[in-house]
C-alpha cells in the first residue's frame, strides 16, 4: 500500500499546482488564444474535447484537451479497428495508435508537441489534476492497473509526470504502470520540479510523441 499523505504534504502540492498551473498560463496566454483560432478554422466545431477520466481516490472528472480529432472519430475509430486487425492489436495493447486515422493535421502538430495538453492547466486550478502525476486514465484501463489501481487513486493525475518525461508512447502500458506505481513511492516536491524540469526538453524533441 502506498504511504499516507500528512495534510500538510497534500497543502504544500495543491499551492504548488496553482502557483506552477497560474505561472504557465500568463506566459502562454496570447499563444493559447492563437492555437484556439487555429483549431477552430483548421476544423471547424468545438475547441475543446471533454472526455471523462478516473482521478483522485478513483473519483471521476471532465478532462480538457484541445480537439485534435475529427468529429465522428468514434465512428472512424470502430470503422478502422474492424478492418485492420494489426491497428487492433495495437490498439488493445497500448490504447494508442501511431497512425490513427481520427486525428485531423492540426491535430497531429498539437499531439507531436502535446500543445492539445494545455487546457488542462485549467483542471489542475479546479483541483482534478497536478501539474506532475500519473497520466489520467478512463475507466476501461482500470483492468490494466490491476491490484496497482489504488495505487494510481493514491494521488491526483498529472499534467506531466514519469511516463510522460521517459519515452511517452515508446513505453509499454506495463511499463507505465510500473512508472506509476514508483513515480507514488517516491512522491516530493523534489521530483515533481525534477520532472517539471525534464518536462521541457521531452516536448521540444517530441520523445515518444504520436
Amino acid at each position: 500500500m502506498p504511504r499516507s499523505l500528512s495534510r500538510r504534504e497534500v497543502c504544500a502540492w495543491r499551492i504548488f499546482d496553482i502557483v506552477v498551473a497560474l505561472a504557465i498560463l500568463v506566459v502562454i496566454l496570447p499563444f493559447l488564444v492563437v492555437l484556439t483560432i487555429v483549431v477552430f478554422v483548421s476544423d471547424p466545431g468545438p475547441i475543446f474535447f471533454v472526455h471523462r477520466r478516473v482521478g483522485y481516490r478513483g473519483r471521476h472528472f471532465n478532462c480538457y484537451k484541445f480537439r485534435s480529432m475529427k468529429l465522428d472519430g468514434d465512428a472512424i475509430l470502430q470503422h478502422h479497428l474492424k478492418a485492420d486487425p494489426e491497428a487492433r492489436c495495437e490498439w488493445e495493447r497500448t490504447r494508442k495508435l501511431r497512425n490513427d486515422p481520427r486525428v485531423t493535421r492540426v491535430g497531429a502538430f498539437m499531439r507531436k508537441l502535446s500543445l492539445d495538453e494545455f487546457p488542462q492547466l485549467i483542471n489542475v486550478l479546479l483541483g482534478d489534476m497536478s501539474i506532475v502525476g500519473p497520466r489520467p486514465i478512463v475507466e476501461a484501463e482500470v483492468d490494466h492497473y490491476g491490484r496497482h489501481f489504488v495505487h494510481y487513486c493514491h494521488v491526483r493525475p498529472g499534467l506531466t509526470g514519469l511516463w510522460q518525461t521517459s519515452g511517452r508512447s515508446d513505453v509499454s502500458y506495463a511499463s507505465r504502470v510500473a512508472m506509476d506505481v514508483d513515480y507514488i513511492a517516491r512522491k516530493s516536491l523534489a521530483l515533481d520540479t525534477w520532472l517539471l524540469c525534464k518536462t521541457v526538453p521531452a516536448v521540444v524533441f517530441a520523445r515518444g510523441a504520436y
